[in-house]
C-alpha cells in the first residue's frame, strides 16, 4: 500500500463545492435525512410523476404516442430498479445525512432536471427522430435496459466484494473499465434522451457527465492509486467504454 496521489483540482472543486458546500454542509437546520433518501424519492416518484403528466396532457396527442408510453415504462422502471438496489446493496457514498436546504439544493442542481425529460416528451416538446421510429425505439430501449443491467451488476459486485475483502476490484464488471457503474448510468440516460430527442436533455447530461461524474471518477481514482497494482490495472483498462474511453 502506497500513499494515494492528490485529488485533481477539478474534482476537488466539484466535490467540495457542489456536493460539499451546497448539499452536505449547507446550513439550514438539523441533518434530518440521508442523501440516499432524497435520491430514492426522486427515483421512485418517477412512475407516478410520468403517469400524472400523461393524465395532465391527456387531451394532447403527444401524451398518447408510442414514444411516451415507452418512456414511462423505461424511466419509471429504472426508478424502481434504483430503489430496490439501494435497499438491497446501498452505496455508502449516499448515506451521509443532509439538511432540508441541502436536499432542496440537490433537487434544483441535479436530480430535478431529470424530471424535465418526461415533461418535454409528453407535453409535445420532443424532437423528430432522424430515422424511422421503430429502430430508434429499439436503440433507446437496448441502451437503457443494458445500462440498468451493467449498473446493477457493477454495484452489486462492488458491494459484496468489499464486504468480504477490501482492495482494488479488477475482475468481473471491472475487468475492462474502471467505472462500469457510471457506464451503466450513462447508457440509461442516453436511452432516455434519445426518446426525447431534444437539446435540453443532452445539455443536462453534459453537465452531469462532464461535471459531477468526471469529478467523482477522478476522486475515486486518486484514492485507488494507493494500491500497488493500480498502475498496471489503469494501463490495461479505460474509464467507461472498453478499449475506447
Amino acid at each position: 500500500m502506497t500513499e494515494a496521489r492528490p485529488v485533481p483540482a477539478y474534482a476537488r472543486f466539484f466535490q467540495g463545492f457542489i456536493l460539499g458546500k451546497l448539499v452536505y454542509e449547507m446550513p439550514g437546520g438539523p441533518r434530518l435525512m440521508k442523501f440516499a433518501t432524497v435520491i430514492n424519492f426522486q427515483k421512485a416518484l418517477m412512475f407516478p410523476y410520468l403517469l400524472g403528466l400523461m393524465w395532465l396532457y391527456r387531451h394532447h396527442s403527444s401524451a398518447h404516442t408510442t414514444a411516451a408510453w415507452i418512456y414511462v415504462g423505461l424511466h419509471g422502471t429504472y426508478g424502481l430498479v434504483w430503489y430496490l438496489k439501494d435497499k438491497t446493496f446501498p452505496d455508502p457514498g449516499w448515506q451521509q445525512r443532509i439538511t432540508i436546504v441541502g436536499a432542496i439544493d440537490s433537487i434544483i442542481g441535479v436530480l430535478g432536471w431529470y424530471w424535465l425529460f418526461g415533461w418535454l416528451l409528453i407535453s409535445g416538446h420532443g424532437g423528430t427522430y432522424p430515422i424511422n421510429e421503430k429502430p430508434w425505439f429499439a436503440i433507446a430501449i437496448t441502451l437503457s435496459t443494458l445500462g440498468m443491467a451493467i449498473m446493477i451488476a457493477a454495484d452489486a459486485q462492488k458491494y459484496y466484494t468489499l464486504r468480504v475483502q477490501r482492495g482494488l476490484i479488477t475482475d468481473g464488471m471491472f475487468r475492462y473499465v474502471r467505472h462500469p457503474n457510471y457506464t451503466g448510468e450513462m447508457m440509461i440516460y442516453l436511452g432516455f434522451a434519445l426518446l426525447v430527442w431534444q437539446w435540453i436533455p443532452f445539455a443536462v447530461l453534459a453537465w452531469v457527465w462532464f461535471g459531477l461524474f468526471t469529478a467523482n471518477m477522478m476522486a475515486k481514482e486518486a484514492s485507488m492509486s494507493r494500491y500497488p497494482e493500480w498502475a498496471a490495472y489503469k494501463k490495461r483498462t479505460t474509464w467507461v467504454i472498453p478499449f475506447i474511453l
